[in-house]
């Protein structure tokens, strides 16, 4: 029998696959080449700071990175991508983009710096406008990399965000303990201290007021890359034209944060808060609108798998809202321990990437593999019904709001379909799907439904 990936040879035979095709020699030379670039990025830190600099700066740095993958770990939480992916994010940009850019940069100011002979504008140039354009492209490969190779988990904007925002604040975590141990290395030198020391100052302008501007300006990228994964197969120019834009964007915004002090005293806050200020108050209503929009994506798709026997008919509600997972992990983990939450955390996400393929789906963007990836998803959840089931019928009955007593919260199984749904028909591309492996009619649950 053929194996998947394997290319079978003109006369039949199988082809083994080449040790470098093989997926732990990828995994291990990406390990490997991270780990190597971490080492050279904190030598190099190390050597331009001191040691106790280092260490100042690193303690300084630290503080807002939790904060920010908070942030972008909340925004992810509709559908939770694999933590490998943003474990990668975040090392490719502290590590690989970090080491990438000091090099290039370095480079290029010099050769400027030579090639004309004034040292004080070949900074400026580099700074507004060298490296903008390489520190943006370094961060966006990382974005490319997941987008090609982890496509599967790449599905919209949102992803597109938090990937570029992960790689931004590793890139970000880097670049200040450079900023800050240099600051401190200063103030050793001139006998500074306090609130009128340069570290002071570097302090209160990267990490107090303007710790987002590295994922500000990478998010542009990320969003470009969402917007292209939502688009069809035959639409490849928009495909490649969208992250484009999206990081010419970037480099714009990046080179006129990095040229804002050479606009006069005042303009490094003219640019913050004519432009930084409201741009972040945009993006960050454009990312929780979506959030918003994917959750009611996922309440006008999963009825379809209600009706045909594969969820229960309370579950598309407990599912499009984040209060009843909450409510319904809570609730497996108390009567069924951390097993049972995990199972029900994870049919809460393949439930969320099922009702995405379907959108995707009725609106032609689906790839030719739907009805595989259809059925490999719904098998997940088959498999962890026992224990999601108990827990969202809870959350359900808890979070539901209230009714009048003549009408039922939910309908019955094999009931009335909501006006307006089609069910399979409006699906492009797909055969629809069938009733579940077991059809059982639906019991009450006991008080502890986990416990036989």
């Amino acid at each position: 029998m053929p194996q998947p990936g394997v290319p079978p040879r003109p006369d039949g035979a199988l082809r083994h696959a080449h040790w470098w095709q093989r997926p732990w020699v990828r995994y291990g030379a990406l390990v490997a080449l991270l780990a190597l670039s971490g080492l050279v990025i904190l030598a190099l830190v190390r050597e331009q700071t001191g040691t106790e600099g280092f260490l100042v700066g690193l303690g300084l740095a630290v503080l807002p990175v939790p904060l920010l993958l908070a942030a972008f770990r909340w925004l992810d939480r509709v559908e939770p991508g694999p933590w490998q992916n943003l474990l990668f994010s975040f090392a490719w940009g502290a590590c690989a983009a970090a080491l990438m850019a000091i090099v290039a940069n370095s480079f290029a100011t010099q050769w400027i710096a030579t090639a004309t002979a004034d040292p004080s504008s070949a900074d400026t140039l580099g700074a507004t406008v060298i490296a903008p354009v390489v520190e943006e492209t370094v961060k966006a490969a990382a974005v490319l990399l997941v987008f090609l190779f982890r496509r599967r988990d790449f599905t919209g904007l949102l992803d597109g965000v938090v990937i570029a925002g992960v790689t931004a604040t590793g890139f970000a975590f880097t670049e200040n303990i450079l900023y800050l141990g240099t600051a401190f290395g200063t103030d050793r030198l001139t006998g500074d201290s306090g609130l009128a020391s340069v570290t002071a100052a570097t302090f209160f302008v990267r990490i107090v007021m303007s710790p987002f501007a590295h994922p500000l300006f990478t998010v542009l990228t990320g969003i470009g890359f969402g917007i292209s994964a939502l688009c069809a197969q035959r639409q490849r120019v928009r495909r490649v034209l969208l992250p484009l834009c999206g990081l010419l964007l970037a480099m714009g915004m990046h080179a006129l944060w990095n040229g804002s002090s050479a606009l006069g005293d005042h303009g490094f806050f003219v640019v913050y808060l004519a432009f930084m200020v409201p741009a972040f108050g945009v993006l960050t209503w454009l990312v929780v609108w979506t959030r918003q929009r994917e959750l009611r994506t996922v309440r006008a798709e999963l009825p379809a798998y209600a009706v045909a026997g594969w969820l229960r008919p309370m579950e598309p509600f407990a599912l499009g809202s984040m209060r009843a997972r909450r409510v319904a992990r809570r609730y497996a983990r108390r009567h069924g321990g951390r097993a049972a939450a995990r199972a029900v955390a994870q049919y809460e996400a393949y439930a969320t990437s099922l009702a995405f393929l379907r959108h995707r789906g009725r609106l032609g963007r689906a790839g030719p593999d739907f009805t595989v990836r259809e059925r490999e998803l719904l098998g997940e959840l088959w498999h962890r019904r026992e224990a999601a089931r108990p827990a969202l019928d809870h959350a359900a009955r808890a979070t539901a709001p209230p009714v009048p007593a003549a009408f039922a919260p939910w309908p019955a199984y094999g009931g009335h379909v909501p006006h307006g749904f089609q069910g399979t028909q409006g699906m492009r591309g797909s055969h629809g799907y069938g009733p579940p492996p077991q059809a059982h009619p639906y019991s009450a649950y006991p008080p502890n439904p986990y416990r036989s």
